[in-house]
């Protein structure tokens, strides 16, 4: 049977983030995609000019309709706006038997506001004890741990942190480091680095969803933490180098690229 995945996020009519993002990087891994809505933006590739978060209600119903029916082997969530979103959310996911990716997402590419402080707050205290993986990039590690990050010594603390915090795994990502693109992931008490080239294009809406994405179908495919993670950096990485280029701001990665 073929492996299913969902996501819980929001929705980019642009196609390069959210749950577009993610349903076609589920797709291309081999691996059906299922998705719970928590809120609608108005974007594209130049600006982000509305976000409305659905009622946490509607959220939960649209996440146990998929539950109770089509069974995923792995889920994510992404962004999820406010506290009664996350909440609902928390409960949902207390009752999963199957392993939870979170991608904090706290700002998009453009610089709008996806989580305020008492979703993230919310988030810090119900949703990250239930994380099989959290995968912050260095602004939201730096929210949830409170320390300002320079460098892969202060990812590997802010990744203890949050598995102090109560989350099974830790992936820090370092797309913001000035030189590199290394992440960290703290998984089984064990370190693994994944080192890549800073790859010099505009073209990186929705890396983050798609990266989170790409892991939670490895996870689907029952891969162990680490070798998920390190194919959904090879993947990310051929995304970004193969960007189609569209649009007139930050536009998406390629979804296409090959699931090594």
């Amino acid at each position: 049977m073929i492996p299913v995945a969902l996501t819980i996020a929001g929705s980019d009519p642009s196609g390069g983030a959210g749950i577009q993002a993610d349903l076609k990087t589920f797709h291309q891994f081999g691996v059906y995609g299922a998705a719970a809505i928590t809120l609608i933006t108005v974007q594209n590739t130049r600006r982000v000019s509305r976000v409305e978060c659905l009622a946490p209600k509607l959220v939960a119903e649209q996440i146990a309709a998929v539950v109770e029916d089509i069974p995923p082997r792995a889920a994510k969530t992404g962004a999820l706006g406010n506290r009664a979103v996350v909440e609902a959310v928390a409960e949902a996911a207390a009752a999963f038997r199957f392993p939870l990716v979170v991608d904090p997402v706290m700002i998009s590419k453009h610089g709008a506001p996806l989580m305020d402080a008492a979703a993230r707050e919310a988030l810090i205290a119900l949703l990250l004890p239930l994380a099989f993986l959290v995968t912050p990039n260095l602004p939201e590690a730096e929210a949830l741990t409170g320390a300002a990050i320079g460098d892969l010594d202060g990812m590997k603390r802010a990744a203890a942190h949050i598995h102090g915090l109560g989350a099974a795994a830790v992936l820090v990502k370092g797309g913001h480091l000035p030189d590199t693109a290394t992440d960290v992931l703290l998984v089984d008490g064990k370190w693994h680095d994944f080192p890549a080239p800073r790859i010099g294009t505009p073209h990186t809406h929705g890396t983050g969803c798609t990266y989170s994405a790409a892991i939670t179908a490895g996870l689907a495919l029952g891969l162990p933490t680490a070798e998920a993670v390190a194919r959904a950096k090879k993947f990310i990485g051929e995304a970004i180098r193969s960007n189609p280029g569209l649009g007139g701001g930050a536009g998406p990665v390629n979804h296409f690229a090959p699931a090594h």
